[in-house]
């Protein structure tokens, strides 16, 4: 009897070390793996600059460490950081609910359009009520947009891939269309709109600096859509027909409300970066006002692992690099295109190295 009760113990010990073990390697393969496509876009961007007649270097010294000559330069990262933080955090839970919102940067637009609307016809209202009213129409708008093409995958089967993509063209051509006709500003040059009262824009963080709140809001909403995800019955449901629908349907969950329920989050995050751009940055609706920040928050979801807490990190990184790029491109001479270029080899090691990550969990 003794002998078998200690093989039982035997076995026990041997299965939590194991498990343990797994858990551990694929802790560290989550780690790693971003830490490695940082690196690897890095060393690329070097020889490129290299080939170019340029100093290598300058990567690291002026694009990554030279991003933090002072307090402005810091808060200048984080309000780039801002939309990055929100974009990626939302599209963290469609991707979670295996839905590929490449929309993101029309349901920027949609939002910024429905911010400056709230923001320039209301008027005597306090900032306590007009800037937080401002906030909610960015991300109902956001989350409407981004609704269409759930309602059309949900009833209809379109690939969301396809659908988001065009809206995105939509929301931009409408943006263009309002700025240069019914929304446009009659005393201005170039096309835009009217300047937000007062009372609607975001509320900044420092006096001298154009950082705002938005990043407190972006950090709260990233951690707070982690523990939704994590702790919350409908995270798991999510998680769940992510991972096979199938399942979930047989399981009794509505597979099509959580779609829904995912693809509508993701675009109140972008929708709400579209109104903290003009309330807290430009304070007045432009036809360029994002420089691309719903492409870019798909490799900031992509280098978290799809988690939105790892986003709050990767987005500050993106914000970096970004205004890294700018800092290269003055002080060391690059030019635009080159520093552009270098930009997409971060993207493109960014998706590669997640997809070895994915493949390294399995074989872990």
């Amino acid at each position: 009897m003794a002998e078998i009760n200690q093989g039982v113990r035997e076995t026990v010990n041997s299965q939590a070390t194991h498990a343990f073990t797994h858990t551990l390697s694929r802790a560290a393969i989550s780690a790693l793996t971003p830490i490695a496509a940082v690196l690897v876009a890095l060393a690329f961007g070097a020889a490129l600059l290299s080939l170019n007649g340029f100093n290598g270097s300058d990567v690291v010294t002026v694009m990554v460490f030279g991003s933090f000559q002072d307090m402005r330069s810091v808060g200048e990262i984080l309000l780039k950081a801002t939309p990055l933080i929100l974009i990626g955090a939302g599209l963290c839970v469609a991707f979670r609910c295996s839905i590929w919102n490449i929309g993101a940067e029309g349901q920027l637009y949609v939002g910024a359009i429905a911010a400056t609307l709230v923001g320039t016809s209301i008027d005597g209202l306090s900032v306590w009520v007009h800037a937080p009213l401002v906030m909610l129409a960015g991300a109902l708008a956001g989350a409407a947009w981004a609704g269409i093409a759930g309602y059309l995958k949900v009833r209809f089967q379109a690939s969301e891939i396809v659908t988001t993509i065009m809206l995105n063209y939509i929301a931009l051509i409408l943006t263009s269309y309002l700025v240069t006709g019914p929304m446009r500003d009659a005393s201005a040059a170039y096309p835009q709109s009217a300047r937000l009262v007062r009372e609607a824009w975001t509320p900044r963080l420092v006096t001298d600096l154009r950082l705002h709140i938005g990043i407190l809001v972006a950090v709260i909403l990233a951690v707070g859509l982690y523990i939704f995800l994590r702790r919350s019955s409908r995270g798991f449901a999510l998680r769940v027909v992510g991972l096979n629908p199938h399942a979930a349907r047989y399981a009794g969950m509505n597979v099509a409300r959580n779609v829904m329920i995912a693809i509508c989050i993701s675009g109140a995050m972008a929708g709400l970066a579209g109104a903290f751009e003009v309330a807290g940055v430009t304070r007045r609706l432009y036809q360029n006002i994002s420089p691309g920040y719903g492409f870019e928050g798909i490799a900031v979801a992509l280098l978290a692992g799809n988690n939105p807490l790892a986003a709050i990190l990767s987005g500050g990184l993106f914000a970096t690099l970004r205004s890294g790029s700018e800092v290269l491109q003055i002080t060391s001479q690059v030019p635009q295109v080159l520093v552009l270029v270098i930009q997409g080899i971060v993207i493109l090691s960014v998706v590669a190295f997640a997809k070895l990550r994915d493949v390294l969990r399995i074989v872990a």
